[in-house]
């Protein structure tokens, strides 16, 4: 089931584009909180966007531009401005269609249904996600990049190898030898000291970040990517 994110704060529209969408077999989710959108774009993980323009606090130009730093899904602005220049910067900040308000409910799916045989073709099921986040916490993978808010970290192979297995198992030990098996192929010939100098690595990154002891460490048995970092802690 494809996944749409409706950013709109219209009650009346929402509710009507949440119901059409959810008749023709897609999951909608309607954003709640005006300041968060990014946030919430992350957790729900769409595989479409409609954003409206005017929105309180801050337009949709601007928070098409923030999720573009974390995603390529799909976006279509659907607005009550219908100027030429409108529909311009609808596209240069990052969208890739727009639909004007009013809209005739047929027009808005048969946009949503070609750009989702578009972007992940007609039997594709659902499409892998474009980043891993835990809480505020994103990896990019296709640009090898680890995020937290604003501020971005570059990683090398290894440490983004390392930092995606500890994600993907947040809140739980992964043992030194499935860590080593993430990272290299042939862990026989590793030195498992190595292990312990990447883990080194990520944490100094995390803390860049703004993250201390991110990381916890269990004795003999492997490392957590802890999940409240206000009561984090070392085993």
């Amino acid at each position: 089931m494809y996944k749409v994110l409706i950013v709109e704060d219209d009650d009346k529209i929402a509710h009507i584009l949440e119901g059409h969408l959810e008749k023709y077999g897609y999951e909608s989710y309607r954003v709640e909180n005006f300041r968060q959108i990014k946030d919430e774009f992350v957790k729900f993980n769409p595989h479409l966007v409609l954003l409206d323009i005017n929105l309180p606090y801050f337009d949709g130009f601007y928070w098409c531009r923030q999720i573009r730093t974390v995603s390529n899904t799909p976006i279509i602005f659907v607005s009550a401005r219908t100027g030429e220049m409108d529909q311009v910067m609808a596209i240069e900040n990052g969208g890739d269609d727009f639909i004007t308000k009013p809209f005739h409910l047929d027009i808005v799916m048969a946009k949503v249904k070609s750009t989702v045989r578009r972007v992940y073709g007609e039997y594709a099921g659902v499409a892998e996600s474009e980043f891993l986040a835990v809480g505020e916490l994103i990896l990019l993978p296709g640009q090898h990049v680890v995020q937290l808010g604003n501020e971005r970290i570059e990683l090398t192979k290894n440490e983004y190898l390392l930092l995606e297995c500890l994600m993907k198992h947040a809140g739980e030990y992964v043992t030194r030898d499935e860590l080593l098996e993430a990272l290299w192929d042939e862990v026989a010939f590793v030195d498992d000291n190595t292990l312990t100098v990447n883990v080194k690595r990520v944490r100094k990154k995390l803390e860049e970040l703004g993250l201390t002891d991110a990381i916890a460490t269990k004795r003999g048995y492997g490392y957590a990517l802890l999940t409240n970092w206000e009561t984090k802690h070392e085993v």
